[in-house]
C-alpha cells in the first residue's frame, strides 16, 4: 500500500492518481485528519499491510523508526515536485518492490537518497540512476 501523509498537497495526490498509482491518504482514506506522528501514525502503520508511507515531515527520518513491516519516506523536495519524486523513488531499482522497501527509512532529495535500513549502524547514500526515466 502506498500511503500519503495529509501534508501532501491535493494537486500532487491527483497527479499521482492520474498516473494510475493506487494510493491512500491519511485523513481521507485511512485514519483521521490531524493524526499525531508518534502517537497515531506509527501505530497505524503496524495495522496496515506493509505500507510505504510518504511524508514531507523530516522528523520521521530517524534510524530508530526502521521497522520490518513498513517503509517511511521523507520527501525533502519542493511541494510542487512531490509527485515526481514519489514516482522516482518507486521506480528506483533499489526500491521498486515492496520487499525492497520494507525496513527502510528514506530521505528523498534532488541530490539522491539517504536511508537507514533495519539493524544498520550507518546511513547509506544512493544516487538517482543516471539515464533512467525521471518522471
Amino acid at each position: 500500500m502506498t500511503l500519503l501523509d495529509e501534508n501532501i498537497a491535493e494537486d500532487q495526490c491527483r497527479l499521482l492518481r492520474r498516473q494510475r498509482l493506487r494510493l491512500r491518504q491519511i485523513g481521507q482514506d485511512v485514519g483521521r485528519q490531524g493524526m499525531k506522528d508518534r502517537e497515531d501514525i506509527l501505530p497505524l502503520l503496524h495495522t496496515l499491510d506493509r505500507p510505504t508511507f510518504f511524508t514531507r515531515d523530516l522528523g520521521f527520518f530517524e534510524p530508530n523508526r526502521c521497522h520490518g513491516r513498513y517503509c517511511l519516506v521523507c520527501l525533502d523536495v519542493h511541494q510542487k515536485d512531490t509527485a515526481r519524486f514519489v514516482r522516482r523513488l518507486l521506480r528506483h531499482p533499489s526500491f521498486n518492490t515492496k520487499a525492497k522497501r520494507m525496513g527502510a527509512v528514506i530521505r528523498v532529495s534532488g541530490a539522491g537518497l539517504v536511508l537507514w535500513r533495519l539493524n544498520a549502524r550507518v546511513a547509506e547514500s544512493l544516487p538517482w540512476n543516471r539515464g533512467a526515466h525521471q518522471d
